[in-house]
């Protein structure tokens, strides 16, 4: 056997066991180490994707729960609107009897008085009207109801403002 063909066995002979090395390597410590990234990464990725589906399911939820609000607001408000125009009717009719009791009292003392006692006897009928419509409306109205008549008070004010 001559040194070239020895050459070419050993060349063979080593390059055989090299790749028997790598391989076994790749297959002792480099694949379960690959393996067992991808493996941790895998489970790191389904561990997102399960925390973005419960954060999908968290959003839904919510955005049920603000339109069940929204339309109880809704509801809420309605109502107050109208137990406000019912008050405010109410009110309404009750100051409306007031004054339509106190004209004709007024009335049946202009007749039998003179004329300067019939104005201050209106005029001192007028203050006590005031007094006691005050004191009453004052009593029978709550916060939302007399938030509500000033509101169209100012409302009414306005527009009587901007059509003049």
């Amino acid at each position: 056997m001559s040194l070239e063909v020895l050459a070419q066995w050993s060349q063979i002979a080593g390059a055989v066991i090299f790749v028997v090395v790598t391989i076994l390597v790749w297959r002792r410590w480099i694949a379960p180490a690959v393996q067992s990234y991808q493996e941790s990464k895998n489970a790191e990725l389904g561990e997102v994707e399960a925390r973005r589906d419960r954060l999908r399911a968290d959003a839904d939820a919510a955005r049920v729960d603000a339109e069940r609000v929204e339309a109880e607001a809704r509801t809420i408000r309605e109502r107050a609107e109208s137990d406000a125009e019912h008050e405010r009717k109410s009110i309404l009719a009750e100051a409306e009897g007031e004054a339509e009791r106190l004209v004709r009292n007024a009335k049946g003392e202009i007749e039998r008085a003179r004329m300067a006692a019939r104005d201050r006897l209106r005029i001192e009928f007028i203050e006590k009207a005031l007094v006691k419509a005050r004191s009453q409306a004052g009593a029978a109205l709550d916060d939302s109801a007399n938030e509500s008549l000033i509101e169209e008070t100012v409302e009414t004010l306005v527009r009587g403002a901007a059509d003049a």
